[in-house]
């Protein structure tokens, strides 16, 4: 049974989030901090707001005693919000949750004493650097590697860079490094995270891009099994990339698109920076280069403005990109950012449009889902009975296979949401 006084972690949000988490876990652990409660929040939508204070509050109710400390996004871009819950005992931003120094001087006072010492958050933007805390991985079968932090764009929906700070990359040399000892300590699959990830590079010496790293990834680890790229902005896709994706069969088939939407209009005010025939022809020459590619995409519903004649292109951009794996937000307006200004859709559109949207990839994933019967798949198991293939489908086991470990399996069929083996 886990210590009652050990600290408890909630994350909310993103794969970043959750690596994050596991450096405070490390970080406070060293520090020797107990009986905390640490919310990462998220800060994506208004809603994502509201989950968090609704988290800050459950955990309160079940840790009466413990000091509450709230991190993340949302505490970064609105630290004031939650300084005013009474469950909050602590308030810090995302530079300071990375720092060692915020932990120790936590533990040895974990209940504030005034008002200085509850929020402890910097201007996001007047940070220079990243990953100031690395973790050799965490779970037992896929390791995370932060390479980027911040954003430099400026969508307008988006309010994710005044949380983030603007877009630091993590040197080559520290992330072979880092992707060295993970492969020493027994990690068959290295995933590549960040906020913005192919904006890679562009603040190092000489710009290089994302794909110099991971082809200098794959020539200096050639004992790592497998390569996986998080989200990816399609348009900033480079040539030494699409290079990779065609000739390096270590770097898994699998992307994930920050699409957003698939009208023109609608792509402009959001001030994306592709069109809509920019995403199907990276698919097009993504799947040309290596057939077995697989696509997942971030897309929203009911963007301030949108009609149903727009939605219904990006309802359409599921079928013209082949995409199998539908990340669906519906809108939700963010207060400071300039869409929440923006003439709105109603909230029933927005739901309906979102619903429609994840039949559509429902639909889609099935389709892939079928075509996957009878053939053989490499498969990295996450735990005894799942696993997943080179293209992140899940793969459902009726016996026992080794955890962590690589296997090789034909597919016999699928349940509707995942495969079977």
């Amino acid at each position: 049974m886990m210590d009652a006084r050990a600290p408890i972690f909630a994350t909310l949000g993103c794969r970043l989030n959750a690596y994050e988490t596991e450096a405070m876990r490390e970080l406070s652990a060293a520090a020797g901090l107990d009986n905390a409660v640490i919310v990462n929040t998220c800060a994506v939508t208004a809603e994502a707001v509201r989950k968090a204070k609704q988290e800050i509050r459950r955990l309160r109710r079940e840790n009466p005693d413990a000091a509450v400390i709230v991190t993340g996004c949302a505490a970064q871009t609105e630290p004031e919000t939650f300084a005013a819950m009474p469950e909050v005992t602590r308030v810090i931003g995302n530079h300071e949750k990375m720092q060692a120094d915020t932990w120790r001087g936590i533990a040895r006072a974990p209940d504030f004493i005034g008002e200085t010492e509850r929020v402890t958050v910097d201007d996001i933007m007047s940070v220079r650097e990243t990953a100031g805390h690395l973790i050799d991985g965490f779970g037992r079968h896929r390791a995370y590697v932060q390479v980027q932090n911040g954003c430099d764009h400026r969508c307008t929906f988006c309010i994710i860079p005044y949380g983030r700070g603007n877009s630091r990359s993590v040197p080559a040399g520290v992330v072979v490094e880092q992707i060295k000892r993970l492969v020493d300590r027994g990690f068959n699959e290295v995933v590549l995270t960040g906020v913005d990830l192919t904006s890679w590079g562009a603040d190092l010496p000489m710009e290089p891009r994302l794909g110099d790293l991971v082809q200098r990834i794959l020539r200096l680890v050639p004992d790592l099994p497998r390569l996986r790229i998080s989200s990816i902005d399609s348009i900033e896709a480079d040539e030494a990339l699409m290079q990779a994706i065609a000739t390096e069969p270590r770097l898994m088939p699998h992307l994930h698109l920050s699409l957003q939407a698939g009208d023109n209009m609608i792509l402009k005010r959001m001030k994306r920076r592709h069109l809509r025939d920019d995403a199907i022809r990276f698919c097009e020459e993504a799947r040309r280069l290596r057939p077995d590619m697989v696509f997942g995409a971030d897309i929203i519903a009911g963007f301030p403005t949108e009609t149903e004649e727009m939605f219904a292109n990006s309802l359409k951009l599921v079928e013209d990109c082949g995409l199998t794996f539908l990340h669906v937000f519906p809108y939700s307006a963010r207060k400071g950012t300039p869409a929440a200004r923006m003439p709105q859709v109603d909230g029933r559109s927005i739901r309906d449009r979102a619903a429609r949207l994840r039949a559509r990839g429902d639909e889609h994933l099935r389709l892939h889902l079928e075509q996957q019967a009878g053939r053989d798949h490499r498969i990295l198991m996450e735990n005894p009975r799942l696993g997943r293939t080179e293209q992140f489908t899940e793969v459902r086991f009726a016996a026992d296979q080794p955890e962590g470990q690589i296997v090789s399996a034909r597919i016999t069929g699928h349940d509707g949401a995942r495969l079977t083996a």
